[in-house]
């Protein structure tokens, strides 16, 4: 772990770490959504109609890919913080240790938030993009690599190497990691619908991988390392959910809209 130079553990630099987190993860993602509905403005003036697919491909594109990595970009040499600051580095063996069992322990976890949700009979809350995916299945093939390239990276390295790592150097690893994963939630929150209880279904589903997440950072001080393991969780649900939605029996709507709902969970637009 690396411990900042800049660290104020202060009731005043506190407030201010946990405000600019909060502005850091509204900004990264407010930014790519501004871009996307420009975008969605400007494509169909000039005659190209917005599909489902292409929808799709330009909020992971803007969202996931250019507006972090602008957000970040321009955080890190606005304070002079620098790449350093975030840990990017080729995994090593410990890195790799860390990877494949975080990629467990998060995948575990799903399911262990799935199996509760059937004993409970607890219908989880939908995310939008649900929308999207069921009438056209083959759309989440398009995720699955997309995991790797922009949603894993991206949301790692605005979540954990920016707002964790802002929070950390006023309130310590424990409590960052738990602010964190915190805002990390709240961020994803309105695109929910449905009931209180299934609302609160969805984000226990939503936090416990992003705590595992947050720790495999903090414990190897490389963002990579969630990045993986973020991109490979999200591939499998989704690999999962092309595999009901195509193959299930008839009839199986439910049980493909269920696979559909946890392959979401880590999607924010």
């Amino acid at each position: 772990m690396v411990v900042s130079s800049r660290s104020d553990r202060s009731p005043r630099a506190r407030v201010v770490a946990v405000v600019a987190a909060v502005l850091l993860a509204a900004v990264g993602l407010g930014a790519g959504v501004a871009l996307v509905n420009l975008v969605a403005l400007v494509l169909p003036a000039v005659g190209v109609p917005i599909t489902r697919g292409l929808s799709l491909v330009l909020s992971l594109v803007f969202v996931q890919g250019i507006g972090v990595l602008l957000v970040a970009g321009a955080y890190l040499w606005w304070t002079g913080r620098g790449r350093s600051f975030v840990g990017v580095r080729v995994p090593t063996t410990r890195d790799l240790v860390w990877i494949v069992s975080g990629y467990v322990l998060a995948m575990v976890a799903n399911f262990g938030v799935g199996i509760a949700r059937l004993l409970l009979g607890v219908e989880s809350a939908q995310n939008s993009v649900i929308d999207i995916v069921l009438p056209q299945p083959e759309l989440l093939l398009l995720l699955i690599p997309a995991s790797f390239l922009l949603v894993g990276p991206g949301e790692e390295l605005l979540f954990r190497g920016i707002v964790q790592g802002r929070l950390r150097e006023s309130f310590g690893p424990i409590v960052g990691i738990g602010l964190a994963t915190l805002i990390f939630i709240v961020v994803h929150y309105p695109s929910l619908t449905g009931t209180p209880e299934g609302r609160a279904v969805y984000i226990a589903g939503l936090a416990l991988p992003a705590l595992v997440f947050a720790v495999a950072y903090e414990a190897t001080d490389n963002v990579v390392v969630p990045a993986v393991i973020h991109g490979a969780y999200n591939a499998t649900l989704f690999a999962l959910a092309y595999v009901a939605l195509t193959y299930a029996p008839e009839g199986g709507t439910q049980m493909e809209t269920a696979a559909v709902e946890a392959a979401l969970l880590f999607l924010p637009f």
